[in-house]
């Protein structure tokens, strides 16, 4: 049985590029005082938004009656971790834990891609595709999120139950990793990834419930969102200005939301789309006959995809979610997203520009604003239907073509593609 050799020059050279790309990103964090960089304002929300909550938190309450507070409980425990490190300040602990996270990820993908019948490309990616967001990514909670995500969705092949343990343990920090449980094959695989989801899911959020005040209160600052300026909704508004719109750019619920006539029909609308991108994800659950040992990721990728260009809100951080669900996408030969990963990739390059190099321009409505958003949200849309149509096309039986006359050459770089085909 022939086996893949993996020499430890491919991951040296991944872990010196990890760590100088990580130099720069933290450079760029304590040196953004230029406006190009955000002037400061990256960082703000650690210093300033996070450590206020953790104030609040360090009470055993939620924060109720805060219209920035729209996370699920799990959120707490990420915003308390910074206090395990007693000394450093908050912001620098919050650092320090976010660089470990992004390593696990690192070290995650390369281990699944040294694997046989696996690639190192996902790796490869997360390392050089995350700097392509600045320091964003240091100074936002979402990396350890993706984390768990990431660790989700390469452990359920090998344990159903710890890949849905870490999806639940996602879902309470922030929703969307509830979605990477979505391509598990039908079966026993889905009942126990699913079930264990439920049960972690449950027993974490009790003692949060039982500790801490105001478990919920996130449900009705989160319901009350309006349409955000970086979102298609309100990139379409945005450019409505120029025709003679009479709505304006106003910060609430912690960003930049659109604020005017035909406002809360372009969210409804918003709604509507996400709820008919859901629809489509559970066609195409029940439809597939299919599986290869890609299809967990690929259905994952697709979905988080779709949900994000729906929605009302499309905040820069999120691509460090699409970043992170490409990544474990190409540590399979199997995918069929690799087309998308590049298309994630220079929406990653050009969302940058928008946030922070140009913000200012998408606040203030000028053409260079709209027009960056407006291609940033394009590439969006193309990943998010060429996703979805490669894995409905993927989901299909193989055809049965008859044996060939004479016997095919082995081909030593190939290895057994097993799929799981359900009828």
């Amino acid at each position: 049985m022939n086996r893949l050799r993996v020499t430890p020059g491919p991951v040296l050279a991944l872990t010196a590029v990890w760590l100088a790309t990580r130099a720069l990103m933290s450079w760029l964090l304590t040196h953004d005082s230029s406006p190009l960089l955000g002037g400061g304002s990256v960082p703000r929300e650690v210093w300033r938004l996070y450590f206020h909550w953790y104030g609040v938190l360090s009470h055993g309450a939620f924060p109720a009656h805060d219209s920035t507070w729209q996370y699920p409980p799990g959120a707490g425990a990420v915003l308390l971790a910074p206090g395990l490190l007693p000394w450093l300040t908050y912001f620098q602990a919050f650092v320090v834990l976010t660089l470990a996270a992004d390593a696990l990820i690192t070290a995650a993908l390369a281990h699944a891609g040294t694997r046989p019948g696996r690639s190192l490309f996902g790796a490869t990616l997360w390392t050089c595709g995350l700097p392509l967001l600045l320091h964003l990514p240091l100074a936002r909670y979402d990396v350890q999120v993706t984390a768990l995500a990431v660790i989700s969705l390469l452990t359920l092949g090998r344990s159903p139950r710890a890949g849905g343990v870490f999806a639940a343990l996602g879902a309470l920090v922030k929703v969307w990793p509830s979605l990477v449980l979505l391509g598990t094959p039908r079966g026993p695989m889905t009942r126990r990834a699913w079930g264990w989801a439920v049960a972690a899911g449950g027993a974490c959020l009790a003692p949060l419930a039982v500790s801490f005040n105001n478990p919920l209160a996130f449900l009705r600052e989160q319901g009350g969102r309006g349409v955000q300026i970086e979102s298609f909704g309100g990139t379409a508004l945005n450019l409505a200005r120029h025709a003679g719109w009479s709505g304006r750019a106003r910060y609430q619920y912690g960003a930049i939301e659109m604020v005017g006539p035909h406002v809360p029909a372009v969210a409804t609308a918003s709604l509507a789309l996400t709820a008919a991108a859901f629809g489509l994800l559970v066609l195409w659950r029940v439809r597939a006959r299919h599986w290869s040992p890609a299809t967990p990721y690929d259905a994952a990728l697709a979905a988080v995809l779709l949900f994000t260009v729906t929605s009302r809100v499309i905040s820069p951080q999120y691509m460090i979610w699409l970043i992170g669900l490409a990544a474990v996408c190409l540590t399979s030969r199997h995918t069929s997203q690799r087309p998308v990963a590049v298309l994630i990739l220079a929406a990653s390059a050009l969302s940058s520009v928008v946030f922070p190099m140009f913000y200012r321009e998408v606040v203030a409505g000028s053409w260079t604003g709209c027009l960056l958003v407006l291609a940033r949200n394009g590439l969006l849309a193309v990943a998010a239907v060429l996703s979805f149509v490669r894995l409905w096309r993927s989901a299909r039986p193989p055809s049965e073509k008859p044996a060939p006359a004479t016997q095919p050459r082995p081909d030593s770089d190939r290895l057994p593609h097993r799929a799981l085909s359900i009828s």
